[in-house]
C-alpha cells in the first residue's frame, strides 16, 4: 500500500509599490523605459552615495500590515542583506532583517466555500535588484532601471497545503492591494510575485520535510503548476529512497518541470547587519490613526454589506467585490437609479 502525502507551503510573495520614485532615489519607478535610463549614482551602488529613504514606502508597508491584521512595528530599522548576483551592484541589498515593519498578521480566504486562513509572519521592505536582459543583443546586459524600486515582501507560515489553497491566498493578496491601491497588480509586468516553499511529509506526521524553494513565479497558474509539479518530484524521490536536497530551484512554466539552481541560503549566509547609512524608523500613534482612519473598505466588510443592504447572494456580493472597479461600477450603477438585484444579475452575467 504506497504512502499518503501531505504537501506543506509557505509562501514569499513579492509586491512592487505603486510609488512615482524608488525607494532610496528620486529616479522614476516606470515600467518599460530603455534600459538603465531611469538610474542614478544611488541605485547603481556608486561609491559613496548615500540613500533616503521614500516616506511613502513607509506608509504603503503599514497600510498593508493594518489590512492584514499585523503589529506595526512603529520603532524598526533598515538593514543589508549581503550576497552577490550580477544584477544587485552594491553586492549587498537593503532590507529588513530582525525588526521589519510588520509582523503577525493573518490572511482569511475560501476554497470550494470552506473558510480556510494563513498566517503573516511578516511584512517587510526592501529595493528590487536589476534584471538581465537576454535578447537586447548578441550576448547579455543588464538593465540597473528595476534597482531600487520598492517592494514588500510578504512571509507567510506553512499554512498552505495545495495549489488551489495557494491561489487563493495570493488572489485575496492581490485584491486587498487593489483595494488600498498600492500597487498595479499587473503580474505580466512582475508588480506581483512570489517565492514558492516547499516539502512534503506522510500525513499524521509531525516532522516537516526538506524544503525547496521556487523563485519569481508571476502567474497564478505558474504558480499552481510548479506547486503540483514539485510536490510530484519529492514525492517521487522519497518513494525511490532518495533524499529530497534543500535548494532553489527554477520552475520552466513551458516545460512544466524544475532544475536546480543552487543550495538555498539560510539567513547567517546573509550576514545582516543594520544599514549605517539610514537612521531607525520611528513612526508616530498619530501616524498609526491616520493610516487606520483612511483605511477603505475591503473586499470581507464590502461584501458583508452587499448582502445585508442590498439583499445579494454571498456568490453574487463574492464576485462583486473580487474586482474593485467592477465593485466601483456597481456602486455607481445603484446610485444611477438601478436596482441593486438587477444590476448585480447584469453585471455578473
Amino acid at each position: 500500500m504506497s504512502k499518503q502525502y501531505e504537501t506543506v507551503i509557505g509562501l514569499e510573495v513579492h509586491v512592487e509599490l505603486a510609488t512615482k520614485t524608488k525607494i532610496f532615489c528620486s529616479c522614476s519607478t516606470a515600467f518599460g523605459g530603455a534600459p538603465n535610463t531611469h538610474t542614478c549614482p544611488v541605485c547603481t551602488g556608486m561609491p559613496g552615495a548615500l540613500p533616503v529613504l521614500n516616506k511613502q514606502v513607509v506608509h504603503y508597508a503599514a497600510k498593508m500590515g493594518k489590512a492584514t491584521g499585523c503589529t506595526v512595528n512603529q520603532l524598526c530599522k533598515a538593514d543589508r542583506k549581503n550576497y552577490f548576483y550580477p544584477d544587485l551592484p552594491k553586492a549587498y541589498q537593503i532590507s529588513q532583517f530582525d525588526v521589519p515593519i510588520c509582523e503577525n498578521g493573518e490572511v482569511f480566504f475560501y476554497v470550494d466555500g470552506v473558510k480556510h486562513s494563513c498566517r503573516l509572519e511578516r511584512i517587510h521592505f526592501e529595493e528590487d535588484a536589476g534584471k538581465l536582459l537576454h535578447d537586447e543583443i548578441d550576448g547579455t546586459i543588464v538593465d540597473f532601471n528595476r534597482c531600487g524600486v520598492p517592494l514588500i515582501e510578504m512571509v507567510t507560515r506553512p499554512d498552505l497545503h495545495s495549489s488551489a489553497e495557494a491561489k487563493e491566498f495570493l488572489e485575496m493578496i492581490k485584491t486587498t492591494l487593489s483595494y488600498l491601491d498600492i500597487c498595479d497588480c499587473k503580474m505580466e509586468e512582475g508588480s506581483m510575485r512570489a517565492d514558492v516553499n516547499l516539502s512534503v511529509r506522510e500525513v499524521g506526521s509531525e516532522t516537516f520535510g526538506t524544503r525547496t524553494e521556487m523563485k519569481n513565479l508571476n502567474s497564478f497558474k505558474a504558480i499552481a503548476r510548479a506547486i503540483e509539479g514539485e510536490r510530484e518530484r519529492q514525492i517521487e524521490l522519497l518513494e525511490e529512497g532518495r533524499a529530497v536536497v534543500q535548494e532553489t530551484r527554477r520552475w520552466d512554466d513551458n516545460k512544466e518541470s524544475s532544475h536546480a539552481m543552487r543550495s538555498k541560503e539560510d539567513a547567517k549566509d546573509y550576514r545582516y547587519f543594520p544599514d549605517p547609512d539610514l537612521p531607525p524608523i520611528d513612526i508616530s500613534d498619530a501616524w498609526i490613526a491616520s493610516i487606520r482612519k483612511a483605511q477603505p473598505e475591503l473586499k470581507k466588510a464590502k461584501s458583508k454589506r452587499y448582502q445585508s443592504e442590498y439583499g445579494l447572494s454571498a456568490y453574487d456580493a463574492d464576485i462583486l467585490t473580487a474586482d474593485k472597479a467592477l465593485a466601483e461600477l456597481f456602486e455607481n450603477t445603484i446610485k444611477a437609479g438601478a436596482a441593486p438585484k438587477k444590476a448585480a444579475n447584469w453585471l455578473t452575467g
